[in-house]
């Protein structure tokens, strides 16, 4: 008699049991469903999916073993079929067949009881001397979001800026991306004092409130984006013959992981790391940002791993939406962004993707609202202190 019993507090789903053919043990057969589930080699005569199951709340899955939030079943059970605890959080199921035990086994099902989008449970499945216990994922499905690939990089990129007080410079970037790109779009995020009237094909310009800032302009240009990247270039740079974005779209479809690829601008292609200790509930974290990379991006020479690049980069739409920019920041923020993407965004950094930079015309009235006061500076650390609870941070 072979007996296998999903015990306890915690959840059993089993979804994928197969143990070996050894002494006293019990061939199970197991069912192919996600073929991204690992299951564990074995020492004991079980195995057991290491990466654990997903499942959606409130609903039956097939799969082996159990929770707390959730009771097993076995599908349709014949008279006859030794199993107990049916639409429990406990399930014994024995046998003196090993073909009708791997049947059963085939068909138990777990529910969850509590509905939560995101939460897990721990499966624990016993059979004679044996435990293993792997978690199940309970997740509610989310609906995906496409974007139209399009026939070229004008249906794939969006190029976005932000601008103030700076007309001038704008007029001489968009005259340069129609040299090479004359149907792409171009968004214009303006939050200058007197609005001047933008021209041009294919151009959105974006009349915000004067001078709130350098991030909130980003966030209004990101969420008008409608293709599946954009470029961001400031309002001061110009392109060259060199400047290629279908390279970077090359890099970001072949390397489906990246979410933001930087360039160079003028030559230099500034790039960081970003090494965070959490420390801890009492102190906070201690940030620092570094001239140095990861590690080179297979396959691809002069492309480094990152966490942050130069203002000139290609990005994933829906990745940086995701993460925004802190509003707050109306003077200074770059490296800020890549702070609050840390963990969330892949980055990578590319030599050969140039730009390049118009010649500095000094503007009073625009360097006095662009530099940072003392007292901002004062009030910018403490934004950070307090938003990403740091005891240290140094650029």
């Amino acid at each position: 008699m072979c007996v296998c019993t999903y015990s306890s507090e915690f959840l059993r789903a089993i979804y994928t049991v197969f143990p070996k053919l050894l002494y006293f043990a019990c061939l199970f057969f197991r069912r192919k469903t996600h073929a991204d589930i690992i299951i564990a080699p074995a020492n004991s005569p079980l195995q057991y999916p290491i990466t654990g199951f997903k499942v959606a709340p409130l609903k039956k899955s097939m799969i082996p073993g159990y929770v707390k939030s959730g009771v097993l079943s076995v599908e349709d059970v014949l008279d006859g079929d030794q199993v107990e605890g049916q639409g429990q959080s406990n399930l014994t199921i024995s046998s003196n067949n090993l073909t009708q035990l791997n049947d059963l086994l085939s068909r138990v099902t777990y529910t969850s009881t509590i509905y939560h989008i995101r939460t897990s449970d721990l499966v624990h499945f016993s059979f004679e001397d044996h435990e293993a216990m792997f978690p199940i994922m309970i997740r509610r499905p989310s609906v995906p979001v496409l974007y139209d690939p399009g026939n070229d990089v004008n249906s794939q990129v969006t190029i976005i800026t932000k601008t103030f007080l700076r007309y001038k410079e704008l007029n001489v970037l968009i005259k340069s991306i129609r040299k090479f790109y004359p149907k792409i779009k171009i968004i214009v995020a303006d939050d200058s004092l007197k609005p001047e009237h933008v021209s041009g094909n294919n151009i959105e310009h974006y009349i915000m409130p004067p001078a709130q800032g350098w991030f909130a302009g980003r966030n209004l240009a990101v969420s008008q984006l409608t293709t599946k990247y954009f470029l961001w270039v400031d309002d001061d740079f110009v392109f060259l013959n060199d400047t290629r974005i279908e390279s970077f779209v090359e890099i970001m479809e072949a390397v489906p992981e990246l979410d933001i690829l930087g360039g160079e601008v003028s030559g230099d292609q500034f790039y960081f790391v970003l090494e965070f200790d959490e420390g801890d509930e009492t102190d906070g974290g201690c940030l620092r940002r570094i001239r140095r990379f990861h590690q080179p991006l297979p396959g691809y020479d002069g492309c480094f791993l990152v966490d942050g690049v130069i203002n000139y980069f290609l990005a994933r739409t829906d990745a940086v939406q995701s993460v925004g920019f802190d509003p707050f920041l109306k003077r200074v923020g770059h490296t800020e962004f890549f702070i609050d993407g840390l963990g969330k965004l892949l980055v990578a950094s590319c030599k050969g993707l140039s730009v390049s930079h118009q010649t500095h015309r000094a503007q009073d009235k625009y360097d006095s609202y662009r530099n940072q006061g003392k007292l901002e500076e004062v009030r910018k650390l403490a934004h950070h202190f307090f938003k990403n609870y740091l005891n240290y941070i140094k650029y």
